[in-house]
């Protein structure tokens, strides 16, 4: 376990969050999610009445369908365990994502468009998560884009990804192992 050991304890809640990237035949990519809430105990739901151990208070999907610049061109979202019946006429807001772009500024345009009450907390956030995964599954496609422009111009770019944690700093062991030419760069302006 990579954590320590824990103190003695009993299950309350439980959440699984689950999201894949997939290449589609259209040459667009689908990234989705699920989210599954249980909890350990039975209790009395408002609406629902008693719902036993283990039963879904929350089960949400979402897929975002994006192209390789990352721009959305579709988002479907579903609800289809929820705690009240009124929570999935959220879902189909969500349709207003399409014509963004993941990237800086992401997370806000989502706020405007199916922020507050025009949403959903659950699906909303996950969309943050989602994003990285966009990043991931188009990692290699889009770096053979960024190769493609740099052996056609002659220009080697900074990577966006620089800064962003503690590996990518730029004074790292790995931002000099993966892009030798920024720490050649820095040295040369000193």
């Amino acid at each position: 376990m990579p954590l320590s050991a824990p103190a003695d304890r009993q299950p309350m809640h439980r959440r699984v969050i689950d999201m894949q990237g997939y290449a589609r035949a259209d040459g667009l990519y689908d990234i989705e999610a699920s989210l599954l809430d249980t909890k350990s105990y039975g209790f009395e739901n408002e609406e629902k009445g008693w719902l036993a151990p283990g039963t879904p208070l929350h089960g949400m999907w979402i897929r975002l369908t994006v192209d390789d610049d990352l721009l959305i061109h579709a988002c479907e979202a579903s609800s289809d365990h929820t705690p009240y019946a009124i929570c999935p006429q959220a879902a189909p807001n969500f349709a207003r994502l399409a014509g963004l772009r993941i990237g800086p500024g992401f997370n806000k345009a989502v706020q405007e468009r199916v922020g507050g009450t025009l949403g959903c907390t659950h699906l909303r956030e996950m969309l943050a998560q989602m994003a990285t995964v966009a990043y991931q599954t188009l990692y290699p496609v889009r770096r053979q884009k960024e190769l493609a422009r740099e052996e056609a111009t002659g220009v080697r770019e900074k990577p966006k990804i620089i800064g962003t944690c503690l590996a990518y700093h730029p004074d790292s062991p790995v931002v000099a192992m993966r892009w030798p030419w920024l720490v050649e760069d820095r040295n040369a302006a000193e």
